[in-house]
């Protein structure tokens, strides 16, 4: 796509957004929302108090979620995972299954108290990374380090320079670090959190914690405990499991399992790949490990289309209103 075809798309994408809201300002697309038919199950991350943009585009601010969450009690009907697996689907209104990944103290500090004062259901998948000795998940020190990380980093015995957006990028080939780091075991990813926790402050910066501080067990537990939540899993270290060993994909996918079992004293399952990430062999050593519902973000193999275990999930974007968020939900798609 050339260049000003690339302006023409998003000029008339930003159109298209604002058609829309003005249509909402005058109500006319309540109509829309009341006739809509079907079900999503919808994938959350991180919710903060401001700046929901200023590390990565996973977080929303608190006041859009709970606009969220207004929105569905309005005009959607909010169900359990497993009632969606159930398929026990309100017929006379959108069904809408609520998701979070990634396991974040903010969570815990800003989504339970809301989706029991909504009397929603919602399940959480969290990783097992508390278990291994961090508070913090490997890409969000990458995240972090896009404001408060050196200008050049030396790693892979090769120096990586950020680009304007903040990622570093490799000189010499010009890889990605996220990628090298992603394809690669966790070893690699841990020596890279100590490099940049010693170049970085970012402890000191309580303001910042919403952005990367993950639940501690005792919060997992808790959480658990709400008659509106269900706990999944999210891996062990929060690696591609596609990418890693399938050896040390299943001894993840198992110590995972144990990991939040032992902690919330019950049994689960269901698990949702990190990244959306995948195999067949990940799916099979998945089922193998005990786990009946298996969550991606898109299905990455035809077969899977068939497989009762499995289920599609659709990502919020945190740059468009929620007027435009609903719509997409209904449609399954973003413009």
């Amino acid at each position: 796509m050339s260049l000003a075809a690339k302006i023409f798309s998003r000029a008339q994408r930003k159109w298209n957004y604002l058609y829309d809201d003005l249509r909402s300002g005058f109500g006319m697309n309540k109509e829309t929302f009341k006739r809509a038919r079907g079900a999503r199950i919808i994938v959350y991350h991180g919710i903060c108090q401001t700046h929901h943009t200023r590390f990565n585009s996973i977080f929303l601010k608190l006041k859009t979620f709970k606009a969220h969450l207004q929105f569905y009690k309005k005009y959607f009907h909010v169900i359990s995972l497993n009632d969606f697996y159930n398929q026990q689907f309100n017929k006379e209104r959108f069904n809408i299954c609520i998701s979070f990944d990634d396991g974040f103290a903010n969570n815990y500090k800003y989504v339970l108290p809301l989706i029991e004062k909504y009397q929603v259901p919602a399940t959480f998948f969290v990783t097992a990374i508390r278990d291994a000795g961090y508070d913090i998940l490997w890409n969000d020190v990458l995240a972090l380090s896009k404001k408060n990380g050196p200008a050049v980093l030396q790693f892979y015995n090769q120096p990586f320079y950020k680009n304007r957006y903040g990622d570093y990028v490799s000189k010499l080939d010009g890889k990605y670090l996220r990628d090298l780091l992603r394809a690669d075991d966790f070893d690699k990813k841990a020596e890279m959190i100590k490099l940049l926790e010693e170049k970085m402050s970012f402890r000191n910066k309580k303001k910042e914690e919403d952005y990367w501080l993950q639940m501690t067990k005792e919060e997992i537990k808790m959480l658990s405990q709400s008659q509106w939540v269900t706990i999944g899993c999210h891996g062990y270290y929060h690696n591609d499991l596609s990418k890693i060993s399938i050896d040390k994909a299943k001894d993840e996918i198992i110590s995972s399992k144990k990991f939040i079992e032992n902690t919330i004293g019950k049994e689960i399952d269901a698990i949702a790949f990190p990244y959306g990430a995948y195999s067949q062999n990940v799916v099979m050593e998945s089922k193998a490990a005990g786990f009946a519902k298996l969550l991606a973000t898109d299905f990455l193999f035809p077969e899977n289309h068939a497989d009762d275990l499995m289920r599609e999930r659709f990502t919020v974007n945190p740059y468009i209103s929620v007027n435009n968020q609903m719509i997409a939900i209904v449609n399954g798609k973003y413009r």
